[in-house]
Parts: C-alpha cells; sequence; structure tokens
C-alpha cells in the first residue's frame, strides 16, 4: 500500500500510511499541550517541595493511566466510525443529562478560570499595561477569534509551537536547579511519604497528571487530523505515547524544580496558579531576572495552550452533542457531519462564545460560591464516567470484536475507573455542603 498524507484543513486522508511515523504526529502534541495545565505544573511543584523525589514514580503511573484512556477514546473512534459522544447516547439518557449539565457549568466556570490563568504571567510581564481582568479579557478575545477562524491545521501548528515554549523552559528550570539524579532514580520506586494522608496525596499527584475531559476530546481531534478508520490505528497510539512522554517530561521536570529548589530550602507556595508568580519571584533572586521572565513566558504558553484547546476541544464535543440531540428528537438520523465542517457549525461557535462572554462576568464579580461546589463535584466525577463508559463501550458488541479491549487494556481502564471514583468521592466529601445550603 502506498504511503499517505493526510489532509488536516479539509479532515480527510487519501489513504492509510503504510506504517506508523513520527512525521503524522499531531493530536497527541494537542492533547498534551491542552491538559498540562498550570494548576498541573502547580500540584507537582508542590508534590516536589513537600515529599521531595518521593512520588516522581507517582507523577509517571498518572502518566500510563491517562495514555490508556486517551488511547481508548481514540480506539473508539478509529474502530466504530463513530464519536465518542454516539457511544454515551448508546448507553442511555442519563450520559445525555450528565454531560449536558456538566458541559455548562463546567465551561462557564472553567472559562473564567482559562482566562485568569493566561493573564497572571502577562501582569507579571508587564505589570503597568492593565489590570488582570483585562488582560484575562484580552486572552479570552484572542482565543476565541483565533479558534473561531481557523481549522484544525493552523490549531495544530500553533499548538505544536507552544509546546515546544514549554518544553525548552520546563526543560531548562530542571536542569538549571541541578537535581540530584540518584534521589531521582530512588524516587522511581514504589514508597508513599510517611506525612499524613500521604495515600490521598499520591492519588491526587497520580490523578491530577494530563487533563480532564481533553482526555474525551482526543479522539476528536483524531478525526480532525483526517484519521478516520482503523488503517490509522498505530499512527494512533504512536501519537497517544508520544503525548503522554511529552507530558511525563514537564511533570518530572517541575517536580525536580520543587524538590530542587523548594523542598531543599524549605520554601512552601501557594496551591492555584499564583504559586507560580511566587516561583517566578524565587526564580529572580536566586537565578536573576532573565530566568524569570523565561519561566513566565512559559507559564504563559502553558496557560494558554490549555484556553485555546479547550476552546476547541470541547467546542467539537458540544457541536457533536447537539448534533445527536437533534437527530435523535427529529428522528432524521441523517449524515454525520464531518469534523471540518463541525469547526464551522454553529453549535461549534455558540459554546466558543459561551466558553468565552459569560465567564467574564467571574472576573468582575469573583466565584459564585455554589456554582463552584457544582463544578467541583462535576469535574470530579468526569473521569470515572469517562473510565466507566469505555470499559462498557469497548467490551461490547458496539466495537468490532478485533479492535475491543484485551486484559491489559481493561486493567488499565480499571484502575483508572477507581482511581477517579476514590479522589471524586474525596472532591465531594470535602466540600463544605452545610454553608451551600
Amino acid at each position: 500500500m502506498a504511503d499517505t498524507t493526510d489532509n488536516t484543513a479539509t479532515g480527510t486522508v487519501t489513504s492509510t500510511p503504510r506504517k506508523s511515523s513520527w512525521k503524522y504526529i499531531g493530536p497527541g502534541i494537542v492533547v498534551a499541550a491542552t491538559g498540562v495545565g498550570a494548576g498541573d505544573l502547580v500540584a507537582t511543584l508542590i508534590a516536589g517541595s513537600n515529599f521531595g523525589y518521593t512520588l516522581l514514580w507517582a507523577a509517571i503511573i498518572g502518566c500510563l493511566v491517562k495514555i490508556s484512556l486517551a488511547e481508548a477514546a481514540g480506539r473508539w473512534h478509529l474502530s466504530t466510525g463513530r464519536t465518542l459522544f454516539d457511544g454515551w447516547a448508546s448507553l442511555g439518557r442519563w450520559t445525555t443529562w450528565f454531560f449536558a449539565v456538566y458541559v455548562v457549568i463546567w465551561g462557564f466556570v472553567y472559562g473564567a478560570a482559562a482566562m485568569s490563568s493566561s493573564a497572571l504571567p502577562l501582569q507579571a510581564l508587564f505589570p503597568d499595561v492593565m489590570d488582570l481582568k483585562w488582560w484575562g479579557i484580552a486572552c479570552g478575545l484572542v482565543g476565541l477569534v483565533f479558534v473561531w477562524f481557523n481549522k484544525y491545521a493552523v490549531f495544530e501548528k500553533v499548538m505544536t509551537v507552544l509546546v515546544g515554549v514549554m518544553f525548552v523552559v520546563t526543560v531548562y528550570l530542571a536542569i538549571r536547579v541541578t537535581p540530584n539524579l540518584g534521589d531521582a532514580f530512588a524516587g522511581l520506586l514504589p514508597v508513599l511519604p510517611d506525612e499524613k494522608d500521604s495515600i490521598l496525596n499520591t492519588l491526587g499527584l497520580i490523578g491530577g497528571v494530563g487533563g480532564t475531559i481533553t482526555l474525551a476530546a482526543y479522539g476528536y481531534w483524531v478525526n480532525a487530523k483526517g484519521w478516520t478508520n482503523t488503517g490509522w490505528m498505530k499512527v494512533m497510539r504512536l501519537d497517544n505515547r508520544v503525548a503522554y512522554a511529552t507530558t511525563g517530561i514537564f511533570v518530572v521536570a517541575m517536580l525536580f524544580v520543587g524538590a530542587e529548589l523548594l523542598h531543599s530550602a524549605n520554601v512552601a507556595i501557594a496551591s492555584g496558579d499564583k504559586g507560580l508568580i511566587q516561583l517566578s519571584d524565587i526564580l529572580e533572586d536566586k537565578y536573576g531576572t532573565a530566568t524569570a521572565k523565561f519561566f513566565l513566558i512559559g507559564f504563559f504558553a502553558t496557560s494558554f495552550t490549555s484556553l485555546i484547546g479547550v476552546w476547541h476541544g470541547v467546542s467539537l464535543m458540544f457541536a457533536d452533542f447537539v448534533e445527536r440531540y437533534r437527530s435523535r428528537e427529529t428522528a432524521a438520523g441523517g449524515e454525520e457531519i464531518a469534523s471540518g465542517e463541525r469547526e464551522r457549525s454553529w453549535p461549534f461557535r455558540a459554546y466558543l462564545l459561551w466558553l468565552t462572554f459569560p465567564p467574564m462576568i467571574l472576573l468582575f464579580e469573583g466565584q459564585p460560591f455554589r456554582l463552584i461546589i457544582i463544578y467541583g463535584v462535576l469535574g470530579a466525577a468526569f473521569l470515572p464516567f469517562l473510565a466507566g463508559t469505555l470499559i462498557w463501550l469497548l467490551n461490547t458488541s458496539r466495537t468490532p470484536s478485533q479492535w475491543r479491549n484485551g486484559p491489559l487494556s481493561n486493567a488499565m481502564l480499571a484502575i483508572a475507573g477507581l482511581l477517579f471514583l476514590v479522589l471524586c468521592v474525596k472532591q465531594i466529601w470535602d466540600q463544605p455542603w452545610a454553608e451551600f445550603f
């Protein structure tokens, strides 16, 4: 069979590839860039500052768990020719209700969080230009315009450039702090810290590496790339491994920084995105202004890739959700919308607007308490939902027998489901429900 080139501008391919090749890599870079946000880097930094290299193994396991989830989502799309939401809809109406509530509330709160996260490094780099909330609004509008007017091909290229910036900055910092390689290798042994709640902290680090709903979006990016059948399966799997190898490098590098720069000096930083601003100040004191500014550029690349990645990927999912719902309600069944057309559809653009404009209210008014609790619970419940439904879909007649789960896939998805279920229960338990009512 002849080799092939995929046409990401039109979402079509001329044939299937002769073999997997690095030249096809793309959606994996996108999912890695989107999944690793500022919050992930802070969580890894704090793990390094609290426990040194002890939980290095947990960060790596987190990447392996997410590989299994993203691979399963991509395998569903390629083996069935159906989207993930189409699969969910086949499991019953409850999936529609869960996703509808989730995507509306999650998008409203996440939009504000993504804009604020992207604004923080810009305000630190240019403190006299404008206020934080106006930087946030500017980031949201730039993301909106970029995704609105560009299809997947351009989107992927920009994400690749920003991932390159992230990669250079994080690896540079890891080398700059001069990691203790002996201690780092010792951190590969699965040992729990002696501190209180160490098991939950470890599970949190494993579960927090590399994305939530973006894992479900991976299959949509695979289709947008022009990979639409099982001939692309080996390419998709290579692409997915590259995604989480890249993610692993990011989180290991930041754990090195936390272990060497913060743990050794007994320095604590705040959770959340502001912890990275604190890290910038620490880097400036220790290594100079140039290193601090270089880090802030990497911080912006990390936050902005998450913003435009969600603006694009989750809007694709929402467009598919609306398409399936309308087809079912009208009993029309019609033809499936091609990925390139979906990027121009009104549901895609409506969700883009939802992610951008209503969340701006939260930049001015603060985040409403009850909404944040619901957001936290729904967010914690999504990954158990994803893992459980993928096990269901990929072990039944909905998937061609050749591409159903094997023992390893089932084991990894089951581990992921149990892990995220524990974290979900903890998240629900920790919510201040008395104040909610």
